[in-house]
């Protein structure tokens, strides 16, 4: 078996259309990316995540980890807390984050949820 890789993420421009965001608040925000490896039954999940702005109420169903290539968005937690992500930025949403997000420039992110 070869381990999945990809070369230089921020560069990738071969990708695939996910979609606009189900839970629009307001502006039309399509997702697209590329999944580099999806574990037994869908438990875990990674690849690169591309999306364009607009502002959307926010559930993370499962763990996911996210490193931030490009762009600018603020993710707001029910609770108040506001995360700021610029290019270089690295977080960790815990399963059931609930909040909004609001993206200001298309972001990209490589990501894995388990």
């Amino acid at each position: 078996m070869t381990t999945p890789k990809l070369q230089n993420p921020e560069e990738i421009t071969d990708t695939v259309d996910w979609g606009e965001i189900p839970t629009m608040i307001e502006g039309h925000s399509r997702t697209s990316g590329v999944l580099l490896h999806k574990g037994p039954e869908g438990q875990s999940e990674c690849g690169i995540w591309i999306c364009t702005p607009g502002y959307w109420d926010c559930h993370v169903t499962r763990d996911e980890f996210c490193h931030f290539l490009q762009g600018r968005a603020t993710y707001t937690r029910d609770d108040g807390e506001v995360i700021e992500i610029t290019p270089g930025t690295v977080a960790f949403f815990e399963q059931d984050w609930k909040g909004t997000c609001r993206v200001h420039e298309t972001v990209r992110k490589v990501y894995m949820i388990r």
